[in-house]
């Protein structure tokens, strides 16, 4: 395998190259065709910065094919962009299943992207492996439960009883009087997050937190008042939800101006990003929020060997941007399907690739994603810690993520004690 100073050397220059597996030359054999969707422009694009990275690093790992059956099959990556947008997500997944025919779909980030892309799968009978969204979104939204799963479509990450507790945790220790302002979009995580039996309230309940919730606000707003006087009304000294960049950015910053004050502020989707976070100015500082991957994880990748910290630092010399949460499950998808198509045998059978799936214990850059023994039928968790926004005047960014709470996940080290918020 390449030593982390290989991949640097080489990222540098604008190639990185990853050590595949020995394998003898490609003969004349059938092409794997993977797709994979992702938002990479639209309200949603910070989810699909990391891409280009990562399917060139994938790409360079698999330019010698996969070996399945004594044989040495090309694989070809089509990917699409959705434009943040769930009918066009629905529509390149069509396209990819039958004009592209591609043997297996993969899609990343948020309900908005993974439903209508899995949806389109199941109802073609084509595999699908989907990340980045809280399970309960996944599953709830699209009409099953976990006992029933579905056919044809998979999905790992962590779920909103992962995210709660890792919110809880934080919260516990500062001072508040347990008042949680609830921010509800109305889209799929809002509905997700805000519903009594599944969601947040629920969850918060025997935490002895309460929930005071927002109301379905539309996305890309300009006025968040009438939420911020809710909050306020009802006394809410900690915000949790998970909106959307620019409408958190909106939020914020409307609720600083209007006097709104709380002593922690817990956001997911939204301030995942660097530049998220740096929208806000000085405003950014001790937000909190879950984190799913970092360069501290301490996993390593199927496909190259690479650490998450040697990944992250390839990501930042090749790019000069800071590393960012979706490098990791980006990368863990191709990481799934490797091992999936290894273990089907010859391509072409969709079944085949399917209870290969449902048979995955894989350890991976973000983790174990284990299908095989998992209590959720067609979902496979992976670990989840959280943290806080530091401001760093004299470090190379405006902020670093720190990881505050790691009682979720022992294995992955905590940086630092989480803080209340200052004004």
């Amino acid at each position: 395998m390449p030593t982390r100073r290989d991949v640097l050397k080489v990222s540098a220059a604008g190639a990185l190259s990853f050590a595949a597996f020995p394998m003898p030359a490609i003969a004349q054999s059938r092409t794997i065709k993977l797709g994979y969707v992702s938002p990479r422009s639209g309200p949603l694009a910070l989810f699909g910065q990391a891409d280009e990275f990562v399917l060139g690093t994938v790409k360079s790992a698999l330019d010698k094919g996969l070996q399945i059956g004594g044989k040495v099959f090309p694989v070809e990556i089509v990917s699409k962009d959705t434009q943040s947008n769930s009918n066009r997500a629905a529509e390149v997944t069509s396209e990819l299943i039958l004009s592209d025919k591609v043997d297996l779909v993969l899609v990343s980030s948020a309900p908005e992207t993974v439903n209508p892309v899995s949806d389109q799968c199941e109802l073609n009978g084509t595999p699908c492996i989907s990340t980045v969204a809280p399970w309960q979104a996944w599953m709830f939204n699209r009409g099953s439960n976990p006992k029933t799963g579905f056919e044809s479509t998979f999905h790992f990450f962590w779920g909103l009883e992962d995210i709660m507790s890792v919110f809880a945790n934080m919260w516990d220790t500062v001072t508040t009087n347990r008042k949680v302002g609830g921010l509800f979009p109305n889209d799929e995580d809002g509905r997700a997050w805000s519903d009594d039996k599944n969601g947040i309230p629920a969850l918060l309940g025997p935490r002895n937190y309460g929930v005071v919730p927002s109301g379905f606000y539309r996305n890309l707003g300009d006025d968040f008042s009438a939420v911020i006087a809710k909050f306020k009304d009802g006394g809410c000294e900690i915000v949790s939800g998970a909106p959307l960049p620019p409408d958190f950015t909106t939020f914020w910053t409307q609720a600083r101006q209007q006097g709104f004050r709380p002593k922690a502020a817990s956001i997911a989707k939204a301030i995942l990003f660097p530049a998220a976070v740096e929208a806000l100015g000085d405003a950014g500082h001790n937000l909190s929020s879950e984190i799913w991957w970092s360069p501290f994880h301490p996993f390593r990748s199927s496909l190259s060997g690479l650490s998450a910290g040697e990944y992250a630092a390839a990501y930042s010399l090749a790019t000069g941007k800071q590393w960012t949460q979706p490098i990791g499950f980006a990368h863990a998808l191709f990481e799934v399907a490797a091992d999936v198509l290894k273990r089907a045998g010859e391509p072409g059978d969709a079944g085949a690739i399917i209870a290969a799936i449902s048979d995955t214990s894989l350890d991976t850059i973000v983790g174990k994603v284990d299908w095989k023994t998992s209590a959720i039928k067609n979902v496979a968790k992976t670990p989840l810690v959280g943290g806080q926004w530091r401001r760093t005047p004299n470090g190379p960014h405006a902020y670093d993520l720190v990881i505050t709470s790691n009682q979720t996940a022992p294995e992955i080290p905590a940086g630092a004690d989480f803080e209340e918020l200052t004004y």
